[in-house]
């Protein structure tokens, strides 16, 4: 007897992504604490913190305003975009034209999408490192791009390998994504690497998509790409608020350029969304004006949290670069362990301690582990306790 339910198959770039690995790992955290164990999530890089208060105030007492619910335009409004400038000309010394040379986005992960979406055609070529933030490669995937990895390695610092770069496809290759300082390894940018950057993209025509998230985190010189001679020529540099400003769930990021990447890169937003909350682009404006006071505090609350993961690093027998930067302590496995997945699951199930295998960023991270500093000390300290009365049962 003939069914009567539809035979669907959904189009061939959903069969070529998975679910998110955080999505999928933390339901099954959720479904340990439903059971009572307690989960000590060392996960996710999403600041547990509040934004500052005048940032809320603000929201707050725009919201209640009767006419700032509507729609926005895409290119958001001109005042943020000014904020952005100036944040850019007082922390990066990078000159900004608000009118024509920056996008804001609700969120830099949306911008991975949108970047990929205006400059790659299926087929095209685009260096992704490895390791990496996973969404650089399953943006790829979902343009239908082909995606070439380039070496990341602790031998090499964590910084590309221009040689083997000149050895690749370039012909073919449009878009190359770089990440400093770099996450998931914590490896700080240079002047001199962003140079190279420049100079490669411009030789070969391969727009540098240069992601810059943790910037401010642990970090007392903020560097962007854009202020390389020449970079807003090939160069795109994304930031966010949702690690500097604690602002991760508002979803509020920008992306600057040159005039024509800006213009292009709109008309594909424009057909997406309808623009972001005018209260929270005005509590932005607010959260971009911040004094200095606003980092070195912020800062000061992740030093103390460092230095208790890396007392879990050294317990798990990890060893690691202590000048590393952003919001995660990047360390390398004992050889006495298998792979880093076997680890994070040992600790997960064992000492109920939630921690990212280095595998989930790519080939070259299988024999590392990432802590987040997105908990408190107390839960920390409370971690390093669980794995060494787990070590003491081994």
């Amino acid at each position: 007897m003939k069914s009567d339910i539809p035979s669907i198959i959904p189009a061939q770039r959903v069969s070529e992504i998975q679910e998110y690995y955080f999505s999928r790992r933390l339901k099954e955290v959720a479904r340990l604490n439903s059971e009572g164990m307690d989960i000590i999530s060392l996960g996710i890089g999403g600041p547990d913190r509040p934004p500052h208060q005048e940032v809320i105030d603000t929201l707050c007492a725009e919201a209640q305003k009767p006419d700032t619910h509507s729609y926005q335009m895409t290119v958001g409004l001109p005042e943020l975009r000014a904020a952005y400038a100036r944040w850019y000309q007082k922390h990066y010394d990078v000159t900004l034209d608000p009118a024509c040379e920056i996008q804001p986005l609700i969120g830099s992960k949306e911008g991975i999408l949108h970047i990929s979406l205006t400059f790659l055609n299926p087929g095209d070529g685009v260096l992704v490192p490895n390791p990496g933030y996973p969404t650089y490669s399953s943006a790829s995937r979902l343009v239908q791009a082909k995606i070439y990895a380039y070496d990341l390695t602790e031998t090499n610092g964590w910084m590309p390998d221009f040689d083997a770069l000149e050895r690749m496809p370039l012909d073919n290759i449009k878009l190359m994504w770089v990440n400093y300082p770099h996450m998931p390894t914590g490896t700080q940018a240079t002047q001199e690497l962003f140079k190279k950057l420049i100079a490669f993209g411009r030789k070969h025509n391969i727009v540098i998509a240069h992601d810059n998230p943790y910037s401010f985190i642990l970090n007392d010189n903020p560097l962007s790409i854009l202020n390389t001679p020449g970079a807003k020529d090939i160069a795109i540099e994304m930031n966010s608020l949702s690690k500097s400003h604690n602002m991760a769930g508002w979803r509020m990021a920008m992306l600057a350029s040159n005039k024509q990447f800006i213009n292009w890169i709109l008309k594909v937003k424009s057909n997406v969304d309808s623009g972001q909350f005018r209260p929270m682009m005005t509590a932005a404006i607010k959260a971009l004006d911040l004094p200095d006071s606003w980092y070195s505090d912020l800062n000061k609350v992740y030093a103390d949290r460092r230095a208790i993961a890396e007392q879990i690093m050294t317990e798990l027998g990890c060893t690691f670069d202590p000048s590393q930067r952003g919001m995660f302590l990047w360390g390398r496995i004992p050889e006495s362990e298998p792979d880093s997945e076997s680890l994070a699951d040992r600790l997960l199930y064992d000492a109920r301690v939630f921690i990212t295998p280095g595998f989930i960023f790519g080939s070259n991270g299988t024999r590392y582990i990432r802590i987040s500093l997105c908990a408190t000390e107390a839960n920390l300290t409370r971690a390093l306790q669980r794995i060494k009365e787990y070590n003491s049962t081994k």
